[in-house]
Parts: structure tokens; C-alpha cells; sequence
């Protein structure tokens, strides 16, 4: 077992350790499309590159609904594995949908040796959903 101390130092190694192999600037947050992130999420069970829509329920809907007539470009030119989730709920009990696609093996944020595995998946995946993202950035925000 990990101390929280311990736990949010290894936390905070391994987002440094990402920067520094993966030095570039990415979207995220800054999409310019309120309520619609993009993230990196890695804990103590598992690794996922997603986007969220966390805005009110309309316009939640709004983007899911034109995300949902994207999905098979999505998934046949970009993320094949990808997951729609139009009611995800988060640990705090907030309500959002959720577009994600999850590594699919057993990691661990305080196992080291699974840190670059999760690194180059991070990189290839957020590549691939921002590419989409620039390219039908238009259609999403009209």
C-alpha cells in the first residue's frame, strides 16, 4: 500500500515523466467548445483517453447527438475500439457523457513498470481523437 503522499508523488512523476517523453501541446481543454474535454485519465486500475461532455443537458445533447452521426468515421478511420457512453457517471456522482477508449490491460499509476505502455497509448490514442476532432471540428460546432 501506497500513503496518499506516496501516491500523489507517483501521480505527479509520472505526468512530469509524460511531458518530458512526449513533449507537445495538446487540445484538451481548450477546444474552444464549452463543456466538450478532451482527457487523460490513469489510476491505481486503469488507463483511458477520453472526451467529456460535462456542459447542461442541452447542450450535452446537442454534441452527443452530432457525435453519435460520427461515430462510424470515428471508429472506422480513427479509434476502432472507442466507447460511447451517453449517461457516465463519475466518482463524484456528476452526471456527463463520455467517449472513450480504454488501454485494454491491467495498469497501475504506482507501478512504474507499467508507465510507458500507458505513455505510448496516451500518445497514439489522444493523436487520433484530436485528428478527428480537427477534422470535423466545424460540423460539431455548428
Amino acid at each position: 500500500m501506497f500513503s496518499k503522499e506516496d501516491s500523489r508523488k507517483l501521480r505527479e512523476d509520472f505526468w512530469i515523466s509524460f511531458g518530458k517523453s512526449f513533449p507537445r501541446k495538446w487540445i484538451l481543454y481548450d477546444t474552444k467548445l464549452k463543456g466538450f474535454a478532451f482527457k487523460f485519465h490513469f489510476d491505481t486500475k486503469s488507463a483511458l483517453v477520453t472526451l467529456d461532455l460535462e456542459d447542461d443537458l442541452e447542450n450535452r445533447i446537442n454534441y452527443w447527438d452530432k457525435l453519435q452521426s460520427l461515430k462510424t468515421i470515428l471508429t472506422e478511420e480513427f479509434l476502432p475500439e472507442v466507447v460511447y457512453e451517453e449517461e457516465y457517471f463519475l466518482e463524484n456522482g456528476k452526471e456527463i457523457s463520455r467517449i472513450y477508449v480504454p488501454l485494454n490491460q491491467k495498469v497501475s499509476i504506482h507501478n512504474k513498470n507499467n508507465w510507458r505502455d500507458v505513455m505510448e497509448f496516451f500518445n497514439e490514442k489522444m493523436a487520433l481523437f484530436e485528428d478527428f476532432f480537427e477534422d470535423y471540428k466545424d460540423f460539431i460546432d455548428a
